[in-house]
């Protein structure tokens, strides 16, 4: 555990040690044997079934939940007295990385083991996890979460859902529709949301047996098709006051706490999303014969593989320091408190400004792989007996799932210039202090002989960048910054770009000691990738918002500014580049 934990929001105005963060390379024997266990289990189980699966047979998905839970894969998030294992977060991550290679079979899991089991783990009385959670760890109940309706997605205070309670005082009768819910066609365990007379946001656990629950028609969707996403009609549902889950009115606590959670799974998921299809992608470019030669061998395939190679790094690296900083800090906390939940919660919700940048910028990630594997395959990308056309049409829900990505990058720097505005984040001097040194000229060296003195300069620079930008936003806006939401959006890309940028320099910087000579060659080629990358995002983010908040001289300044901190020395990229397509080619696997 590091004694060095930043807060959340932090690592924007402070530096890390790579002696500090969490790295895949820092994995246990024990953590290695439960993704061996993982994978074995997508190999064997889910992936001969994926095109039964994906026709919607959904006795192949119930059956391999329970499998999950024989294998324990279902209980990792569960307390121990329940019967789980309550492991750490890097481990849950690690689990659903290798599962997500299930196809929609992933879909199901995740939902299960997150936001479905979750809220009665975090919030559920003694009585309520006595009763439920049991069957939800071992499979023996699928577990579904009924947040969005038709009229409510991201504004999910706006739920339209009613719950009045019954005359004898005994039931709550919810009325209302649920819309895409997942896992909703099979589930035995909902966890739902409706204001009490209209006005109290509450959570309920509501048996699918119980009168008045009605399961819709399954979607017609564009990719995901094997997993179950249906309506759920509450007509006049009897659920007893003792499935309400959390105290009356605090729904939202359950709902924004546990998509937290979700957020972060998410990345994890898509990281191994990104890496199966990469594979697949080179695995075709080595097939596949034009003009008498593989097209792997020509630069243009190379460059893609190299780019997805080191965007996949970059979003392992930071999913994984994220699960390690979480970790540090839930270990903090006494075990045996009554209020252990409530602490595990504020300990994550700390982090939820990084737990929306994962989503984000993993899923993102995922987007630009599929996209360039289906490139990859040519017309064979666009036919189904291919999986790259499967792999495009899953992957879009993801920036859409768990919030979009839109109001993620709205949370993320909303998040952290509030933490600021209450005194919890320095931002406001460090700002000022960022101003100061757009007039000031700088005459530090880099000393090229210490490995990646270059590339932390570089993010010192962009995290200068980050602070004048929002110190201007503020400074004009004030509170009402919220409602700028052009802005926010540019200031959520520099953040983004930084923490992964940070997390990729700082995994490198730990394992370069004791890596191979060939694997530092490749650890310093992934990090000249992705910093050349991460400072042309963050130069145009940094431009684009500082035309959106200034004018004048003052823009002058900003812009003349842009170009001296968003700059980066990036000779030998062309060979980074190479390097890493060679070598990816050669093992046909992700090399990291």
């Amino acid at each position: 555990m590091s004694e060095n934990t930043l807060k959340g929001g932090e690592y924007l105005i402070a530096e890390s040690s790579c002696a500090d963060i969490f790295t895949p390379e820092d994995f246990s024997d024990e953590q290695r044997q439960m993704a061996d266990t993982t994978e074995q289990f997508v190999v064997n189980e889910v992936i001969p079934h994926i095109e039964e699966i994906d026709k919607q047979n959904f006795d192949i998905v119930i059956k391999g939940l329970r499998q999950c839970g024989e294998l324990g894969l279902l209980m990792m998030d569960a307390p121990e007295e329940y019967g789980g294992l309550e492991l750490d977060k890097a481990s849950s991550m690690l689990v659903a990385e290798k599962i997500s290679q299930g196809g929609s079979f992933s879909v199901a899991y995740t939902c299960h083991t997150g936001i479905g089991t979750l809220p009665l783990i975090y919030y559920g009385t003694p009585a309520q996890k006595e009763k439920y959670l049991e069957k939800l760890i071992s499979g023996e109940w699928p577990a579904a979460y009924c947040l969005t309706e038709p009229g409510s997605g991201s504004d999910a205070l706006g739920a339209a859902s009613t719950a009045t309670l019954s005359a004898d005082g005994k039931h709550y009768i919810l009325n209302g529709t649920k819309q895409f819910i997942t896992n909703g066609g099979f589930a035995e365990l909902f966890t739902v949301f409706a204001k009490i007379d209209k006005q109290h946001f509450t959570a309920f656990l509501v048996e699918k047996s119980f009168e008045g629950l009605v399961v819709g028609a399954e979607e017609k969707k564009l990719g995901i098709k094997g997993s179950s996403t249906t309506q759920i009609i509450l007509d006049n549902c009897k659920v007893p006051v003792e499935n309400v889950l959390g105290e009356i009115g605090k729904g939202h606590k359950i709902a924004f706490n546990v998509l937290n959670v979700g957020r972060f799974k998410l990345g994890a998921a898509v990281c191994g999303a990104s890496k199966m299809a990469l594979v697949d992608g080179i695995k075709y470019a080595n097939e596949r014969t034009q003009f008498g030669k593989k097209i792997s061998s020509f630069g243009a395939i190379g460059e893609k593989i190299a780019n997805m190679t080191a965007e996949i790094f970059a979003a392992e690296s930071l999913v994984y320091r994220l699960a390690g900083v979480l970790d540090d800090n839930i270990a903090k906390i006494d075990r045996s408190v009554d209020d252990y939940y409530e602490q595990y919660l504020k300990a994550i919700e700390e982090y939820a400004s990084e737990c929306g940048i994962a989503k984000v910028y993993c899923s993102e990630v995922l987007a630009r792989t599929v996209d360039e594997v289906v490139q990859i395959h040519g017309g064979y990308g666009f036919v189904s007996e291919y999986p790259a056309e499967r792999y495009y049409r899953d992957e879009r829900i993801n920036r859409i799932f768990e919030g979009t990505n839109e109001i993620n990058r709205l949370l993320i720097p909303g998040m952290i210039l509030r933490k600021a505005m209450k005194g919890e984040l320095p931002l406001q001097a460090k700002a000022m202090k960022a101003f100061e040194s757009l007039m000031t000229p700088s005459f530090e060296e880099i000393d090229d002989s210490v490995p990646f003195a270059k590339e932390k300069a570089l993010i010192g620079n962009l995290k200068t960048l980050f602070l004048i930008l929002s110190g201007a936003g503020v400074q004009k806006y004030m509170d009402k910054i919220a409602n700028e939401q052009e802005i926010l959006m540019a200031a959520a890309d520099i953040a983004i770009q930084i923490y992964a940028l940070e997390s990729t320099v700082l995994r490198a910087e730990k394992n370069l000691a004791k890596s191979s000579p060939r694997k530092q060659e490749l650890l310093q080629a992934a990090v000249k990738v992705c910093a050349f990358d991460a400072t042309e995002e963050v130069g145009r983010a940094a431009r684009q918002g500082a035309f959106y908040i200034e004018e004048g001289d003052t823009l002058t300044m900003i812009l003349s500014g842009i170009r001296r901190f968003a700059k980066y020395d990036a000779s030998g990229l062309l060979q980074a580049k190479r390097l890493l397509a060679k070598t990816a080619s050669e093992e046909e696997k992700y090399i990291f």
